[in-house]
């Protein structure tokens, strides 16, 4: 495919799957259940990090995530007591448990009272046009409050060439304003020309077959080597193409 017949091909799959049904089999199902700003943005972050694995089991432990946190996970993270934090003890998923959703809460806490929420702390503040230094410096925040080293892991560093799948999809779901009801477009502030697309194996097996993407490895080189290829596809929004990418590796076995 040329350039013009690539675009038009992933422009219609982009119709195809960027579109209300989407939500039914995604973990975007969980901050869909929320509609206060900051209860749909930890709603949202809380299931992007655990966004791997069986997605019936993603969407599963996310719920449960709510449920433990009350079903308004804004003012669980503000007000919580020890005795609140009692109820998380039983969570776990994969590698992910209790001991990482409580620091996380913590984590969350202080970033809700000192620093504005995630999205002023997650907001691009140098010259890029990526999330790369964002995300490295998000993490230090995260984790600038006494924490547990074996919750590191949980948070990527792209600055370690990691491709940050989770944040990156988390992000989008956040920035872009799909006008379908798909991705919430909550955070003005951001633009949704930086975003990079939240490579995984699905979307990088595809990206290869289409020569967006030759590098081998799903690291942060090949997300900005896909991110580079996509915005020549569409400069405003190139993260649209995840919708494509991952409907045709999950649905059609592209």
């Amino acid at each position: 495919m040329n350039k013009k017949e690539l675009k038009e091909f992933l422009d219609e799959k982009v119709v195809l799957y960027n579109n209300p049904n989407f939500i039914e089999t995604d973990p975007i199902q969980i901050p869909h259940l929320f509609s206060k700003k900051e209860d749909i943005e930890i709603a949202g972050f809380l299931t992007a990090i655990i966004s791997w694995g069986n997605r019936t089991m993603i969407i599963r432990n996310a719920n449960k995530m709510m449920e433990m946190l009350d079903n308004a996970p804004h003012d669980f993270i503000l007000n919580h007591t020890s005795k609140d934090l009692k109820v998380l003890e039983n969570f776990v998923h994969r590698t992910f448990n209790h001991i990482d959703l409580t620091q996380f809460v913590k984590s969350l806490q202080n970033i809700y009272i000192n620093h504005g929420g995630l999205e002023n702390i997650l907001n691009i503040d140098d010259n890029s046009n990526t999330y790369q230094n964002s995300i490295h410096q998000f993490k230090k925040v995260f984790f600038e409050i006494e924490h547990h080293n074996r919750t590191l892991k949980h948070i990527s560093d792209p600055l370690k060439n990691s491709a940050a799948k989770r944040i990156n999809m988390f992000l989008r779901w956040m920035v872009r304003n799909d006008k379908t009801g798909v991705d919430f477009g909550l955070w003005a502030t951001h633009n949704p020309a930086n975003l990079s697309c939240p490579l995984d194996v699905h979307s990088g097996n595809v990206a290869r077959k289409l020569k967006l993407l030759l590098r081998k490895q799903n690291d942060w080189k090949a997300v900005a080597e896909l991110d580079k290829n996509l915005r020549k596809l569409d400069k405003l929004d190139p993260v649209k193409y995840d919708f494509a990418l991952f409907g045709l590796g999950v649905f059609e076995k592209f």
